[in-house]
Order: structure tokens, then sequence, then C-alpha cells
């Protein structure tokens, strides 16, 4: 049985607290899923320059945030690790030509734990998070997942955290509810159509093909995890569409299943 890979917005903490439909909808997507033995996350708030894999014996819940409300900072999602899957994903991504070092992390940053909390709140399902290489493209991240999607095959769920649309300079706090800008949803209507289409090509090269792509997305980090779970879901790997729905204008909570076409996957 082989796991699907996903890709979920993460939003901000406040998806916790404040009623946005996201939530629920990360439960049943888990629900729907057969109980991992591992969760790999990769999250846009561990940037490295090179690729590394945290190993941590049990994760200290890092709340990366400030000025919001007080109930988000009382959040505690205590996972425990897998130092030895950490070890076995560094090695099969310096295989792969990707060099990639294991190194001592126990803080799991909120893109990682946000979408956890909601989808396995009892924090039992041993987590291991890979950090995003900013400079480095959507053509890496997505062979990092390509490198892993083995892992699909071992009970390992492999998870990209967030946003399929992501300028916070254009973001409007004052309603999580406001309009939502056509140069946002037109990008996230591009993005759902070639991910649908299984059109690899055309995804990486968004930066040049799609509407809007760099008003969206000044910097790329919380787009790249996108193209990690694209990568793992293996050749062939098309896209389901979980949920859809956008935060504040300017971000769009899309979440996305991956699975690979000839291969008997996990209902």
């Amino acid at each position: 049985m082989t796991l699907p890979t996903l890709f979920v917005s993460h939003g901000a903490p406040t998806v916790l607290v404040d009623g946005d439909p996201a939530r629920p909808a990360w439960g049943r997507i888990a629900a729907s899923l057969p109980r991992p033995r591992a969760i790999v996350v990769m999250s846009p708030h561990w940037l490295t320059s090179a690729p590394r894999v945290a190993s941590a014996q049990r994760h200290r819940t890092l709340h990366d945030f400030a000025g919001f409300p007080p109930a988000l900072y009382a959040f505690d999602y205590a996972a425990p690790g897998d130092p030895a899957l950490a070890a076995a994903i560094a090695a099969r991504l310096a295989a792969a030509g990707l060099a990639a070092e294991a190194v001592r992390r126990d803080d799991i940053d909120h893109g990682a734990w946000v979408p956890l909390l909601s989808m396995y709140p009892a924090a039992d399902v041993p987590v291991v998070q890979l950090a995003v290489q900013p400079r480095l493209g959507p053509a890496h991240h997505f062979a990092l997942g390509r490198a892993l999607a083995g892992l699909r095959d071992e009970e390992v769920l492999l998870l990209g955290s967030g946003a399929l649309t992501h300028n916070l300079r254009e973001v409007q706090p004052q309603s999580r509810t406001a309009p939502v800008p056509a140069w946002v949803s037109e990008l996230a209507d591009w993005l759902d159509d070639r991910l649908a289409a299984g059109d690899a090509g055309s995804l990486l090269d968004y930066r040049r093909l799609a509407p809007h792509a760099e008003r969206n997305h000044p910097t790329e980090e919380h787009l790249l995890p996108l193209f990690f779970a694209l990568g793992a879901a293996g050749k062939g790997g098309r896209a389901t569409r979980e949920h859809a729905g956008f935060a504040y204008g300017a971000v769009a909570m899309h979440a996305y299943s991956f699975r690979t076409e000839g291969h008997r996957e996990a209902a």
C-alpha cells in the first residue's frame, strides 16, 4: 500500500482559533488515510542553504510568531522524532546527488505543527522535518521529493506545508473573509489547473508562465514545499484538490493530495 503525498497551505497560526475551514479539512484528510508510521514534513519556516534533515528524539514546540492572541502560545505539539529515519533520509538524498546532513534540531516550527495539530492531534506519530532552500528553486525541491518517493511504500507520509499564494504585504488583516483580488485568484486557478493536469513542466516554470507569480510570491519559500510534494508523488503524479479557500484576501488556503498513476494507493 502506497501513501499519497500531501501539500497544505498552513496560513497564519490563527487558523487554529479563527474558524477557518482549512483546519477541519486537514483533519478529514488525515482521517481518510491509514495511520502512518512517521511523517516527513517540509516547512518554509526552516530555511537553510543546503538540504538539512532534523534529527530529534522529541520535539519542542516553537512559537515562532509575535502579536497573535495569547491562546496560540498555549498550543503544544511535543511529537516524537525519529533519528533513524532522519539518517536514512539524509542517505537517500546523498545517493541522489543532493548533499544532505541530518542535524540536531529539537524545535518544531509553526509551519509544521499548525497543520499537524489538526491532522494528528495526539502528537503520537513521529515527525521528521526537512528544511527549505529558498535560493535553489522549484526543480531542486521537486528533486528532493523524487529522491524520497520510495518512503511512501514504507508507511511514511510526506507532507509539504506552505501557501499556494503568499504576499503578506497585501493581506487584509482586519477580515479573514476579505474579498479576493483577481491577481490572487488567477494564480491560484492557474496552479490548480496545472496540478490537476499533472503538468510538472509548466509548474516548475511557473515563475515565467503563471499570471502574477512574483506578486503572489515575492519570495518563493512558501510555494517550494508544493514542488516537494509533487516530486514525492513519483513519475506521473497528479493532484486531487482536497480543500480550497482564501484568507485575508491574499492567502490561498488550498490543500492537495498527490497520487501516482499505476500504483495501488491508500484510500
